[in-house]
């Protein structure tokens, strides 16, 4: 049908971004699919799962799924604000720019400065963790000293992906989503379904999980919420490539909301399936293990699985790192592009196949850095441990500036393509509790999940990274009381009333 000739065109992507104060920079060449599939990627039930399965048993024994099903709750309601706000700003960079926009530039510029640092550490501590799986593959029983090296080769492998543009990207997370479906649902749905050996009881149960937190039953279920957080972050993801989605508007809510709801199923099934599965639970919730899942599956289905197992679990990994660098890429582009970083004219720049590859380079470095440092693995425990918070940290940096432009009269969800109508201001009351508890939650000390001779500041080390970062923000901040150029925040909602 013909628009009559008074009807205003329909504004493209390109124009919708100029209104936001953004020139095309980037490619615009993705579709809702594989936005969907690289937040699949990146909060990916098999990395999120197998990380912490033994510490989630050891907490609270069979009774921690109804830790994950809590904190895939208020995940959820975190994603609904979430997809507000990417469809009213669908500019790279996600949490950034919406605290930016919703409240100002010194606010938005610390959000971004933990954000950008979570993403980072997670992009290392992943490549760490896909590095074991790859020396497994290749029949290797590595050292600490080996490991680093086969978690640095994971990490130059997944850098040279991202360089080479967006098509290796798509098929790189595509093998991994394929891998996914093999190790998380086929598996899952067989163990459920054939390989049971305990029944649904078991799941109201701790096996004597209160032991090992003074006899506490709920200190130990307290730390199974705080270690299932790390199962539902990622989502965001979707966000933070909104420059390369074609109709962001509408495609990142749908892609960010499916690929976090998709996900905690699979996790929550997977984990019931393993659960039940399991022989021998009361030995499991004693000791701390740090992969009860492979030595299951090769019992179950025999030897002959180990390899192909491997092969998946190894794929799977390096979609999700993929999928972490590349939205830790886009976050140090947004900051940068704003004049918001040391160095913002060289991290801003884009290559001639339109990716930041300085950015990556950025990343690449830091990764390798902070390996160098002497990773091990009580020390990526740890690091797993301040990425959570971090994750939640940011999360409670947006939500509640979404709730104080909201309250304020500073922001209308309602001029975006998605929004809550007359829910809006619960879910995001309630997501707000939910980003403080949990923050608070995960940064608990609690020993019990560390090596006994773990030395103290590993304890203490979420708490300690978080201040140092926050210390580190607030001496930059005191030298650029005004990081990035300046965006009007009289009435935020304004920049965004771009024609649906």
């Amino acid at each position: 049908m013909i628009p009559p000739p008074h009807a205003p065109p329909h504004p493209s992507d390109e124009d919708q971004l100029a209104a936001l104060g953004y020139a095309q920079q980037l490619k615009r060449e993705l579709g809702f699919w594989t936005n969907f599939a690289l937040g699949f990627a990146f909060v990916s039930p098999v990395v999120g799962l197998y990380s912490i399965v033994g510490a989630g048993m050891f907490a609270s024994g069979p009774a921690w799924i109804w830790a994950l099903l809590i904190a895939l709750s208020g995940q959820i309601l975190v994603a609904l604000v979430f997809a507000e706000l990417a469809s009213q700003f669908p500019i790279s960079g996600g949490i950034y720019q919406w605290s930016r926009r919703l409240v100002g530039p010194r606010y938005g510029w610390f959000s971004g400065w933990i954000y950008s640092w979570t993403q980072i550490i997670t992009f290392t501590s992943v490549s760490y963790l896909g590095g074991s799986w790859m020396a497994a593959l290749f029949g290797r029983h590595p050292d600490a000293t080996e490991q680093l090296l086969w978690g640095f080769g994971v990490l130059l492998l997944v850098s040279a992906i991202n360089l080479l543009g967006q098509n290796p990207l798509k098929y790189s997370v595509n093998v991994g989503i394929a891998a996914e479906l093999i190790a998380s649902i086929a598996i899952g749905l067989l163990l459920l379904l054939f390989f049971a050996e305990n029944d649904w009881s078991v799941l109201l149960h701790n096996f004597g999980a209160s032991h090992n937190w003074n006899g506490s039953a709920a200190e130990g279920f307290l730390a199974a919420v705080a270690v299932a957080g790390w199962a539902f972050v990622g989502f965001d993801a979707c966000s933070a490539l909104s420059e390369e989605v074609k109709d962001p508007r509408r495609h990142v809510p749908r892609a960010l909301l499916m690929s976090l709801m998709v996900v905690g199923l699979v996790i929550v099934m997977n984990a019931v399936a393993v659960i039940r599965a399991q022989q021998g639970l009361t030995g499991l919730v004693q000791v701390l293990s740090v992969d009860p899942l492979t030595p299951l599956v090769t019992d179950t289905f025999g030897g002959w699985l180990s390899k192909p197992f491997q092969a998946v679990v190894l794929a799977s990994f390096l979609a999700c790192a993929i999928a972490i660098q590349t939205t830790a890429t886009r976050i140090l582009f947004s900051l940068s592009r704003d004049q918001a970083l040391p160095l913002s004219r060289h991290l801003q720049k884009v290559a001639p196949n339109q990716v930041p590859a300085n950015a990556v380079l950025t990343t690449t470095l830091i990764g390798s850095v902070i390996l160098c440092v002497g990773l091990n693995g009580s020390a990526v425990s740890t690091l797993i441990a301040f990425t959570s918070g971090g994750f939640y940290a940011s999360f409670t940096l947006a939500v509640a500036a979404a709730l104080w432009a909201r309250l304020r009269g500073r922001w209308d969800p309602g001029l975006g393509a998605f929004h809550l109508r007359g829910w809006g201001l619960l879910v995001n009351v309630i997501a707000v509790t939910w980003v403080c508890f949990e923050t608070i939650n995960i940064a608990w000390p609690r020993p019990q999940l560390l090596a006994p001779d773990a030395p103290w500041y590993l304890e203490w080390a979420v708490p300690l990274i978080g201040l140092g970062l926050t210390l580190t923000g607030v001496l930059y901040l005191a030298r650029n009381p005004r990081p990035g150029v300046p965006v009007s925040t009289e009435k935020p909602d304004t920049a965004a009333a771009v024609p649906r």
